[in-house]
């Protein structure tokens, strides 16, 4: 009878050679990294590699003068095209020539821009004016007299379901004096903002009626603040780039110490510009930084290469010196919701939109991080997981950089 070797027996039930076990972890760990790439992909490609958090932001400011409310809306030509005729839609950018030939039909649209009641009585818009501003904004001014009528008022948004999707509108109500009575962050799933009218002498007083003003606030801060939030949350869940951005960070980090310094040191500076940023202290070019924030993915992840997945010395440094530019990026939803300046109206809409970027940053981390975690116990994963994650990210933060520097 013939021999087997040793090294040819065959192995007992349910037992494995080390090579079979090397090979079977190399199955497990790459069936994991392909479901992670796959996932990576689809999000880059869901959305438009070119436009990682374009939601449309618009504002409205209403003023209480003269026995009336006077509403300004501003919408970029990109929003509001949707209202108007295919005949009539152009690009992002209008020209004078452009906006003269909606003018027409842009004055229709600001009489049904909004509705308003005060109590069960519907208050129509007795003037209404449309302009085209620099910047290629366009203004719509809308004139309600509310004669004696006292109430709880309702101010909707009518036309704002119609705009494209995940469309915000931040909405404030002020005084002749430039207090604020009331303000809400609106969308399409809320379109409403209250305000209680009363002391009907006071709309026919005119600046005599300083000490007892129409209007009172109706509790919209806590509405506002949850508007905030929300828009925190949504802001840093949809902004593909900041997430990017950690993730080329995260993936080489080789323990929780190091891990916490990487979150900490972004949060940190990240609320350092936003803060400055709002407040009108520092301000940069949008242009600017979201090619820099394109520029830091590409940075991030190309040291990730050279390094060869481990982790890079002072990778803390880095973290703050980016960090202080994503922070001017998400500073830019404030902005365009016309939140800045001085003043203590600045601080409710900073702290909750930066409370909902943090508490949406943890939640991905709390998502994210188990997984790294188990995966960097492979040394195939860091051989081959890690280089093929960088490269991924290095592409589309290349991408991301040529289309925000050459095609803005």
């Amino acid at each position: 009878m013939t021999r087997m070797s040793r090294d040819r027996l065959p192995a007992p039930w349910g037992a494995e050679r080390p090579s079979d076990s090397g090979q079977r972890e190399q199955a497990v760990f790459g069936g994991i990294l392909r479901r992670f790439l796959g996932l990576l992909s689809l999000l880059l490609g869901g959305v438009g590699i070119g436009y990682s958090h374009d939601a449309g932001i618009s504002t409205a400011q209403g003023e209480l003068r003269n026995g009336g409310l006077f509403l300004t809306t501003g919408f970029a030509p990109g929003d509001i095209e949707v209202l108007l005729p295919p005949h009539l839609r152009r690009a992002d950018r209008w020209a004078p020539s452009d906006f003269e030939a909606a003018r027409e039909t842009l004055e229709r649209i600001a009489v049904d821009l909004w509705s308003f009641n005060v109590g069960e009585r519907k208050i129509n818009p007795l003037a209404t004016r449309v302009e085209l501003l620099p910047g290629d904004n366009v203004s719509f001014e809308v004139f309600f007299a509310l004669g004696v009528a006292t109430g709880n008022g309702r101010l909707s948004a009518i036309l704002l379901p119609r705009l494209p999707p995940g469309h915000r509108q931040f909405v404030v109500i002020s005084d002749m004096r430039g207090g604020t009575l009331a303000k809400k962050l609106i969308g399409a799933g809320d379109i409403t903002l209250e305000v209680t009218v009363g002391n009907k002498d006071a709309f026919h007083l005119g600046a005599d009626a300083v000490g007892n003003p129409a209007f009172s606030p109706s509790g919209g801060d806590s509405a506002a603040f949850r508007g905030f939030v929300c828009l925190g949350l949504e802001h840093i869940w949809t902004g593909y780039d900041h997430l990017l951005f950690l993730l080329a960070l995260l993936i080489v980090c080789r323990s929780v110490r190091s891990t916490l310094g990487i979150v900490t040191c972004f949060t940190l500076a990240h609320s350092i510009t936003l803060s400055l940023a709002t407040f009108n202290v520092v301000s940069l070019p949008s242009r600017l930084v979201e090619a820099a924030i394109a520029g830091s993915i590409v940075f991030v992840a190309a040291e990730n290469l050279l390094r060869r997945g481990h982790e890079p010395r002072g990778r803390w440094a880095v973290t703050f010196g980016f960090g202080l530019i994503h922070g001017f990026g998400f500073a830019s939803v404030l902005r365009d919701l016309g939140v800045g300046g001085a003043g203590r109206t600045v601080l409710m809409p900073l702290f909750s939109f930066n409370f909902g970027v943090e508490l949406g940053q943890v939640a991905v981390a709390a998502l994210v991080l188990p997984v790294l975690s188990r995966l960097r116990r492979s040394k195939w994963f860091v051989a081959k997981g890690v280089p093929s994650v960088s490269i991924a990210a290095f592409l589309a933060g290349f991408v991301w950089l040529l289309q925000r520097a050459m095609f803005p």
